[in-house]
């Protein structure tokens, strides 16, 4: 969903640096994996076709945070 977010904090050696991926268009999502020692964060459209990936050395991941787009549906009672 338009407006999906995830952080991922990767130790530098000097220091943390924080990395974003965002979904920037409707109908788009971002999806987490690991695997074989690498963390892939995927940006991917309905059909499930990557737009874009960024890959990291799972070693050096300190945190990985998913925010999920705000709903605009009303809270429930």
């Amino acid at each position: 969903m338009r407006g999906d977010r995830v952080e991922i904090l990767v130790d530098t050696g000097t220091g943390v640096r924080d990395f974003e991926i965002t979904a920037t268009q409707n109908g788009r999502r971002v999806e987490v994996s690991t695997g074989r020692g690498i963390t892939e964060v995927t940006e991917v459209t309905r059909s499930g076709r990557p737009v874009r990936t960024a890959r990291f050395m799972s070693a050096r991941v300190v945190a990985v945070v998913e925010h999920p787009a705000s709903s605009r549906a009303a809270p429930p009672a």
